[in-house]
């Protein structure tokens, strides 16, 4: 458990250290006695640094970075843990946030409501509605089949769900108009921390803080879980009741990192992944640890696609070059501890 205690540690420093890092991330330039003056400005009274450039690095710290930089942690913690919650729970590596069709459903969203000139607000609202919806229709679908106890049942109405929705966005993306809506929407799909303002963000924060301790929380339990139903009852765990506490909540969250950046993959497949590769696969540890990597890969990942080119990359595309190698490299642990 000590050397768990300590990597976790490790991951916090790292993840503060990058935070710092990333303050320096941008088109405008700041100095490193400009960011330590700024700091400073905080705690003394009698710093001496010019009015207008104590505004300046206000609105580009404060108004700019910060909330760019604390989405991307909470979108990296919430899909991270969101995929390590169904890993656990379904006894397999191999599935994502995405299983039960909140993504599709929440793409579906976010398409309609552009198609419809919803207001942005209007786009957001339909959005997180139909990544819930998506998951109610998954959850319907298995609950026809309620004498069978596989989960299987459960991922393949997931897998119902996710065809529906992805069925009906590619009817908006035809029906669309090409010079305007089209691109907005293709544009929405492959994810970027640009698309959310920094009032949005804030109010999410705390949602999206309350839905990862609800998973850690529950995390002890998801052991007993991993064992199969039967012996999680045994054990004295409400089944029916944990499944739905952790769908929901994991559900709720990766609906909200959709409302917030649009579509973005690979996170809540690797990061478990990852996390059960130094940590093992007790879910009290590992996810907590994935919590912290999630939040390092995606803000890193950020950082890469403001600096690789004069123009910012789409994050979303960055998750899948970056992730698809480190996959590949992981993947023959797959299987390990399940």
């Amino acid at each position: 458990m000590n050397k768990e205690r300590v990597i976790l540690t490790v991951l916090l420093i790292l993840l503060i250290l990058l935070i710092q890092l990333s303050m320096f991330v941008g088109k405008y330039p700041i100095t490193l006695d400009e960011y330590v003056l700024f700091m400073q400005s905080f705690i003394f009274d009698d710093v001496v640094i010019d009015k207008d450039k104590l505004a300046l690095l206000n609105s580009v710290i404060l108004e700019i970075r910060l909330p760019r930089i604390l989405a991307a942690i909470m979108i990296g913690a919430s899909l991270a843990v969101a995929g390590s919650t169904y890993q656990a729970m379904f006894v397999n590596p191999l599935v994502s946030p995405g299983l039960l069709g909140v993504l599709a459903g929440a793409s579906f969203g976010a398409a309609l409501g552009m198609v419809l000139k919803f207001s942005w607000f209007g786009i957001q609202l339909s959005t997180f509605f139909f990544g819930f919806l998506a998951v109610i229709v998954a959850l319907s679908i298995s609950y026809l089949y309620i004498n069978n106890r596989s989960m299987i049942i459960l991922i393949l109405g997931g897998v119902i769900s996710s065809s529906l929705f992805s069925a009906l966005l590619s009817i908006l993306k035809y029906t669309a108009d090409p010079y305007d809506t089209l691109p907005a929407i293709v544009y929405w799909l492959m994810g970027s921390l640009s698309f959310s303002s920094k009032d949005t963000i804030y109010m999410l924060l705390i949602p999206m803080a309350v839905g990862i301790a609800i998973l850690l929380l529950f995390s002890k339990y998801l052991n007993a879980l991993s064992l199969g139903d039967e012996e999680a009852k045994s054990l004295g765990v409400n089944v029916k009741m944990l499944k739905l506490i952790m769908i929901f909540s994991a559900t709720f969250i990766s609906a909200l990192t959709v409302v917030l950046a649009g579509v973005i993959g690979w996170v809540g497949l690797i990061v478990p992944h990852i996390a059960r590769l130094f940590l093992g696969a007790d879910n009290r540890i590992m996810i907590p640890a994935s919590a912290l990597i999630g939040a390092l890969f995606l803000l890193a990942t950020d950082d890469l696609s403001r600096t690789l080119f004069t123009f910012e990359v789409p994050i979303g595309i960055l998750t899948s070059l970056v992730g698809i190698p480190i996959f590949v490299i992981v993947l023959r642990n797959a299987r390990k501890g399940f």
